[in-house]
């Protein structure tokens, strides 16, 4: 995690820990875990006002945009996954009128739903992402948005990651 915040990632905000349940799916699908963004890689312009926007349309997982962790017991993030997330308006206006891919592969569509209770973009603008579960098998499939064998249950809040940071 200490190499990733150097090379410019930054923990989410928001401190969340994703799981299926949260977003409004059944529970049995798992976790994503904590994000890491790369707000360069991404082309974020706008912080949540009230939505993340930009107009990145990183694909290289090589170097991917972010890093998602999974939180352990003794209070460590364990590198599980990465991803890339690419602006919907972002790639229409550049001519795409296919998904962006990986491996063939169409990247999932995500936009929030008003008339749900929950934000299934993440508080961003319309956009597309590929999770690629390259550090953890995933029993759905390497492409999968949530792991069953990823789980938020070591979570800890802001605070306390804060000052867990800081002692590092």
């Amino acid at each position: 995690m200490n190499v990733a915040l150097a090379e410019g990632y930054a923990r989410d905000p928001l401190n969340l820990c994703d799981t299926a349940e949260m977003m409004g799916y059944p529970a049995k699908l798992g976790a994503m875990g904590i994000h890491f963004a790369h707000p360069d890689l991404l082309g974020i312009s706008a912080l949540p006002n009230p939505r993340v926007d930009g107009d990145g349309m990183h694909t290289d997982f090589l170097k991917p945009s972010i890093l998602i962790y999974e939180p352990q017991a003794d209070g460590s993030l364990e590198l599980v996954a990465v991803e890339n997330l690419v602006f919907a308006r972002a790639w229409k206006e550049a001519g795409h009128d296919a998904l962006p891919t990986f491996h063939g592969v169409p990247y999932d569509t995500m936009a929030d739903n008003p008339a749900t209770p929950v934000d299934e973009a993440h508080f961003f603008e319309p956009h597309y992402d590929r999770h690629v579960w390259i550090y953890r098998d995933n029993p759905n499939g390497a492409f999968a948005p949530f792991n069953p064998a990823v789980t938020c249950e070591h979570h800890r809040n802001g605070a306390e990651h804060q000052h867990q940071a800081s002692a590092k």
